[in-house]
């Protein structure tokens, strides 16, 4: 029959004919392979269905084609999912507008590839079920080329099996607890060996030797403490205290009663969201400072710092990749942009300069592949040739493991409220997220918590 007198129906028995057949043959291997074989199925299915629609198209049968990845002529869809709302909010609404400046700026600039970026917008409301649905709607329903979002490992975590299932791609801008790998997401922030892991060395060289550890119940704390455990027995430390807060936990009268009962030399701080106003506030209106309760903390930024007060935060330590000081032309140059665009009383962080980096690596890969789809832009990724001269300095996705190479710095907050570095690495770190070139961290077999 030649296709200029088939008929719709006689087209449509053919293709999906073979579409039965080829799911049938299948059938065995989605049911027992697991994610990788799920994916490849679906990519044959959606071959013959797109083979479907072509010839529907050349026959004037069916509708016009729709777009891929999220592109049309002109533009091309993306999505960004944070909080707006919710108890993480403080955290992530300035990663959020770093994601939109970076986008506007490409923009200014011709776009990527000859298009312009379009972005759809959703709130996780700190709610990790909330990311999971937003999550679905923008690579669903919007058809977006790729996501830029999360904050906690618990909403990474929950959004996780959507961006596999559809085989979308998320940039995480965040600090992590490592232990995991997925070839759908992008890790934009530190893996543990370029932040928690320097953090402690440091502190244990500077003759630290009590640990107190404390942190948000949920998974980012408890397998950074887990590290940290291990890292602190090995060097001959010891941990004299682990206490956990609900994320909504505004009363820390109890764990600070612990502090005071255990003596530490260092309190480990990986508390997220506004449980860090609370703590330090309650711990300043007990007069403690710096000098009386030293802290390190892992999620205390300049966003955190100008909530808490800059009189509460003085003296205490941090450890990032990046800092609103950092003495690099580009960051100079971001942050000028920043606060013309937001406000002079607005302050650039890590996780806002990782969301800006992040949207300029996504750029520099499609580019890299002339392509936005996902199984593109990862093999121009898994060549190792992704770069961004960032703020921070040069930053390079690792084709191996699909984290960045990125520099240490641990820094003090200052009177003004400003972080200032008081130690850097001389070149960017290599990332490690499952630790296995630390043999304590072998020998302590730890493993990730879902």
């Amino acid at each position: 029959m030649c296709i200029k007198t088939m008929t719709k129906e006689s087209i449509f028995i053919n293709k999906y004919g073979f579409f039965f057949d080829l799911w049938e043959t299948t059938e065995k291997q989605y049911r027992n392979g697991g994610q990788t074989m799920k994916k490849k199925i679906m990519k044959r299915v959606i071959a013959v269905l797109t083979g479907a629609t072509l010839i529907l198209s050349a026959t004037g049968c069916g509708g016009s084609k729709s777009s891929d990845s999220g592109s049309d002529s002109d533009t091309v869809k993306v999505g960004i999912l944070h909080s707006l709302t919710g108890s993480m909010a403080i955290s992530e609404k300035s990663v959020r507008d770093a994601e939109v400046m970076a986008i506007e700026e490409i923009n200014a600039s011709g776009g990527v590839l000859g298009k312009k970026i379009k972005y759809v917008e959703e709130d996780g409301a700190s709610e990790p079920s909330t990311f999971a649905t937003k999550a679905e709607k923008l690579v669903d329903s919007e058809g977006v080329a790729t996501v830029f979002g999360c904050w906690t490992s618990s909403s990474r975590k929950a959004v996780k099996s959507v961006f596999e299932d559809y085989d979308n791609l998320l940039w995480y801008p965040v600090q992590y607890e490592g232990m995991e790998s997925s070839s759908n997401i992008v890790y934009c922030g530190a893996a543990p060996n370029q932040q928690i892991v320097p953090a402690i060395e440091y502190l244990i060289k500077k003759g630290y030797k009590k640990f107190f550890l404390m942190g948000s119940d949920y998974v980012f704390p408890r397998t950074a403490n887990m590290i940290i455990e291990a890292q602190v027995k090995a060097a001959g430390g010891k941990v004299v205290g682990e206490e956990y807060a609900d994320m909504e936990q505004t009363d820390f009268a109890s764990i600070i009663a612990k502090i005071e009962s255990a003596k530490p030399d260092i309190i480990i701080n990986t508390l997220n969201g506004t449980g860090n106003v609370s703590f330090f506030k309650q711990m300043s209106e007990k007069n403690y400072t710096s000098k009386d309760y030293p802290t390190m903390s892992f999620s205390i930024a300049e966003e955190e710092v100008a909530t808490i007060g800059a009189d509460i935060l003085k003296g205490h330590m941090v450890s990032w990749n990046y800092y609103q000081t950092t003495d690099t032309e580009k960051n100079k140059e971001f942050v000028a942009n920043y606060k013309k665009k937001y406000g002079e009383d607005r302050v650039t962080s890590d996780p806002a300069e990782a969301g800006y980096d992040a949207v300029y690596l996504w750029k520099a890969a499609c580019e890299k592949a002339n392509s936005f789809e996902v199984d593109d832009v990862l093999d121009a990724i898994h060549t190792g040739e992704i770069s961004f001269d960032a703020p921070e300095g040069t930053v390079t996705i690792d084709g191996d493991n699909q984290h960045l190479t990125k520099p240490v710095r641990i820094g003090e907050v200052d009177e003004k409220g400003l972080i200032n570095e008081i130690y850097a690495t001389d070149k960017p770190v290599k990332p490690d997220p499952y630790l296995k070139s630390y043999d304590w961290a072998v020998k302590a077999g730890i493993q990730p918590l879902e």
